[in-house]
């Protein structure tokens, strides 16, 4: 096992919460950790959303934001090793690989690519392929193609 550093989106929501029936409110900081940035902005505007639906709640806008920062973690080798350092712990639960998800992109990709038919087959009939290329429609104007010849 290994230390490294890897990069975090801290979620910070500023916010001040009154109880019901209460006029006065209680100020509170809610952070959260992202791997990404773009689920940090997503999840930051769907709690302003819901947040700013609320009665009790006011959103401090201004201090509510994402920001990029690092956190120093283990890194294990493998699988195993993971499993080998947590095995004592009451609630570990080994992750099923088998239910690592593809890319979807991907495999949808894939998918229609095999439904359309060839372009040489189709006498200019679109939606086609050429190879791994989905050709919607004919082109619009003369395309060049520029190509590097290398000696």
């Amino acid at each position: 096992m290994d230390i490294a550093w890897i990069q975090v989106f801290v979620l910070t929501i500023s916010e001040c919460v009154a109880p019901a029936g209460k006029t006065v409110c209680q100020e509170q900081q809610l952070e959260l950790e992202f791997a990404r940035l773009e689920d940090c902005e997503t999840a930051l505007e769907q709690f302003v959303e819901l947040k700013e639906a609320s009665a009790t709640v006011i959103v401090d806008a201004d201090s509510a934001h994402c920001v990029a920062t690092a956190r120093k973690v283990e890194v294990f080798a493998n699988l195993a090793a993971v499993a080998a350092a947590n095995e004592d712990r009451e609630n570990w639960v080994t992750p099923d690989l088998s239910k690592a998800g593809e890319d979807f992109q991907q495999a949808a990709h894939q998918e229609r690519l095999e439904q359309v038919p060839e372009c040489s087959d189709t006498a200019s009939v679109y939606p086609c392929r050429q190879g791994l290329i989905i050709v919607e429609e004919a082109p619009s104007r003369a395309v060049e193609v520029w190509r590097l010849e290398s000696d």
